[in-house]
């Protein structure tokens, strides 16, 4: 059934599951790092375990969004976004009670693995209840990725303070709950969305032209033949968008775990290094809602690209020399950088004609680009500890940014991920 023909209840209902679900995908992730010295009165954090703490992230989000694509083919995408929002949450509660680093570190990677799936499945859920409003949809759901990036590192220190650290860690679970709501209501109500699949799920009907809808894309007076098989490792778009994907997320979560510590070495307070990065996080926000719903009308969105990492290099000369000074303003330049981010989830769907195309880029985008990101921290956090500087921390970070231009250039081309493959002849017993 596709989204014009369901219920208006029903579309609501599928909208708020999704932008609820988005709204779990970073609190696990952000809340960690502005308590850090609190979870470090009662567990040993090195270092080097700080570094392998803001790794974690990238590497369950990699691992496990690479593999969801493959769960997909036997399961429902709702069944399995109802699953990755339960293993989040027992992640989130039980990693409060670890009594050990290591034990502390295996159940983030629990609450992660929940939210690395989360990560594959909402671009294909969007495509498949919202095939016509991909651009508007993914502007939403982004947006609430932001601000559920925001509130976390903001509300941290604050309930940290007023409870405990385990306290403030573990009420983000309680989001996860309630997302679970909508998609168990959605899946016992009457029109479970699951009699009928949308028409272009295999790319054989209206909804399949969806990803067609680009300007300078013309539509094709009837769909061409979706290959059965789709190696993204030879794919020139996959690649891509690995590298943006990949080097955006690199960026974003060293900031994630370094920040604090860049600007209380600085001067900063504690609470106010956690303020300036839940500023970092929300300058998201405007970004994550204009740039799906400007760039689903461009043929060719690098443009915005450009921008984005000027942004990117602006911030972090002036956190690299003078990050006393005028805080505000490098850390807010530094949040619009990763403006790649809500591009590249939109691009996932805008450059793929069916959600079979757009399930494997997903996983294998943000599998693969997660992996990637993992250097972000870890190297990151290994520079400054082998050279007591954050110069070459941020050279390095400098060297991601080329990465992250020359994949953007490459997906941003108005060329779809299926185009990278033969399609079945007809009459050769595949079509």
């Amino acid at each position: 059934m596709s989204v014009n023909q369901r219920p208006t209840g029903k579309i609501w209902l599928l909208a708020s599951a999704i932008i609820l679900t988005a709204l779990t995908l970073r609190a696990a992730v952000t809340v960690v790092s502005p308590v850090l010295s609190n979870i470090g009165s009662d567990l040993v954090l090195s270092p080097m375990a700080i570094g392998v703490l803001g790794m974690l992230p990238t590497a369950a989000f990699g691992l496990f969004g690479f593999l969801t694509p493959f769960v997909i083919r036997g399961a429902s995408l709702e069944k399995l976004i109802m699953a990755s929002l339960a293993v989040g949450m027992v992640g989130q509660i039980a990693r409060v009670f670890a009594t050990t680093t290591p034990l502390f570190l295996i159940f983030s990677v629990v609450a992660f693995a929940g939210l690395g799936a989360g990560n594959v499945l909402l671009p294909p859920l969007v495509k498949k209840h919202f095939p016509t409003k991909v651009g508007l949809m993914t502007a939403v759901y982004v947006t609430a990725i932001s601000v559920g990036t925001a509130l976390p590192a903001q509300l941290a220190v604050p309930v940290a303070d007023a409870t405990n650290w385990q306290f403030s860690l573990s009420s983000w679970a309680a989001l996860s709950a309630v997302a679970l709501v909508p998609w168990l209501v959605a899946a016992f109500s009457k029109d479970s969305g699951e009699k009928a699949a949308p028409a272009g799920a295999n790319g054989s009907g209206p909804a399949g032209l969806a990803g067609l809808n680009v300007p300078g894309l013309p539509l094709r007076p009837a769909p061409a033949p979706v290959p059965l098989k789709m190696n993204l490792w030879k794919s020139p778009t996959a690649w891509g968008l690995t590298l943006m994907f990949g080097c955006t997320s690199l960026n974003t979560y060293a900031l994630f775990a370094w920040l604090p510590q860049i600007l209380t070495e600085a001067g900063l307070s504690q609470g106010e290094a956690g303020s300036m990065l839940a500023l970092f996080g929300a300058l998201g926000l405007p970004l994550s809602l204009g740039i799906p719903i400007i760039a689903a009308k461009m043929r060719n969105p690098f443009p915005a690209v450009v921008v984005t990492l000027s942004c990117f290099v602006a911030g972090y000369l002036g956190l690299l020399f003078s990050p006393a000074d005028a805080t505000w303003l490098w850390v807010s330049l530094t949040g619009l950088g990763p403006g790649t981010f809500p591009l590249a989830l939109l691009l996932i769907n805008q450059r793929t004609r069916t959600q079979q195309g757009a399930g494997a880029l997903s996983g294998f985008g943000q599998g693969m680009g997660y992996a990637l990101a993992c250097a972000g921290p870890l190297f990151f956090g290994m520079l400054h500890d082998q050279t007591g500087s954050w110069t070459l921390p941020f050279t390095f970070l400098f060297a991601s940014l080329v990465l992250l231009g020359t994949g953007a250039w490459i997906i941003c081309r108005p060329r779809m991920l299926e185009d990278d493959f033969p399609a079945p002849r007809l009459g050769d017993g595949t079509g």
